[in-house]
């Protein structure tokens, strides 16, 4: 019987059998984590520089950005590398950090939809109490919550995940290290202080959720009343391609961490991981912000600035 304490490394799932499906993955996953790259950083500087942007609604999007750009740099580079030199070993206290980092980002932008969404109820069921319930010291607070959150709950999963004894060898189904696929060699019967915790978790964003849920049908009631057909259009673009994010995000996540860890299906694993914790941080720059008119004047000005190099586009912006 091994113990984890004996083990100094994981093996990973390859993306492919053959050098050049393994180079084609790498050349895929380059292309998406420097689109995510760019996205997210292009999001923080025009919300950065941009003062006619300093609102709870961008301080949020800038934070969303950042924890985006922490949870697609926890799992990709390292899988990319993984390809490009034909291997699969991650050290133990790799895999450890993956893990922490992973949970981390994922539970504090989970947290932050859930803000987001109190913020889009706020300003359009309650306008005239937006200053009031969502000022500068709530909204630091709010976003503080949301990464002390993801501090706690991802210390609570890397302890109690990696102080269980390994009896089914070190190789993981999957392209970075998962709870669900470490549970898998674990110990018989070992993992039930674990699976406890992640049930625990799910209940915790299931309640999430139903907030969000709750807030949106507020809001949709709201949108509906408006006289203005420009101004219904207006806030349901804003809002459904925020719904299709956290659907997605909770019910791949769900799949993934519900399912019993017996269960095996290395491929529909692979696709639901790559579902929840590779797309959303690439796309939410685009479903987020790039239908918003006033963050998509600043985002031309700041690429005209960086790209064009012209005194006419200085990097701080003003009404």
């Amino acid at each position: 019987m091994s113990n984890s304490s004996s083990i100094t490394e994981f093996l990973l799932l390859p993306f492919g059998d053959t050098r050049e499906l393994q180079l084609l993955h790498f050349t895929l996953f380059l292309g998406i984590y420097l689109a995510a790259l760019l996205g997210n950083a292009l999001i923080l500087t025009a919300v950065a520089c941009d003062h006619r942007l300093h609102t709870p609604m961008y301080f949020f999007l800038l934070n969303l950005a950042l924890l985006d750009l922490g949870c697609i740099s926890t799992t990709l580079p390292k899988a990319m590398a993984n390809s490009f030199w034909d291997s699969r070993a991650i050290s133990h206290a790799g895999c450890a950090a993956q893990v922490f980092f992973f949970f981390f980002f994922f539970s504090a932008e989970y947290s932050l939809l859930t803000i987001m969404s109190y913020d889009r109820y706020v300003a359009i069921c309650k306008p005239l109490h937006y200053g009031s319930l969502l000022g500068s010291r709530a909204c630091a607070q709010m976003a503080a919550a949301a990464w002390g959150s993801g501090v706690l709950n991802a210390l609570l999963h890397t302890a109690s995940t990696f102080s269980l004894p390994l009896c089914r060898g070190n190789t993981l189904d999957q392209f970075f290290c998962e709870i669900p696929q470490i549970l898998k060699i674990c110990c018989s019967e070992s993992y039930l202080r674990e699976i406890g915790l992640l049930m625990f978790s799910v209940f915790v964003f299931f309640v999430c959720f139903v907030f969000i849920m709750l807030s949106y049908v507020q809001i949709f009631r709201a949108v509906q009343r408006m006289p203005s057909k420009q101004g219904q259009h207006k806030a349901f673009s804003t809002c459904l391609p925020h719904l299709a994010v956290v659907s997605l995000v909770i019910s791949t996540g769900m799949f993934a961490y519900l399912k019993p860890p017996s269960t095996t299906f290395p491929s529909l694993d692979l696709l639901v991981a790559v579902l929840y914790s590779v797309v959303p941080p690439a796309v939410n720059p685009l479903i987020y912000s790039m239908r918003n008119q006033e963050l998509k004047d600043t985002l031309r000005k700041v690429i005209s600035r960086i790209f064009l190099n012209s005194d006419k586009f200085p990097f701080v912006f003003h009404k």
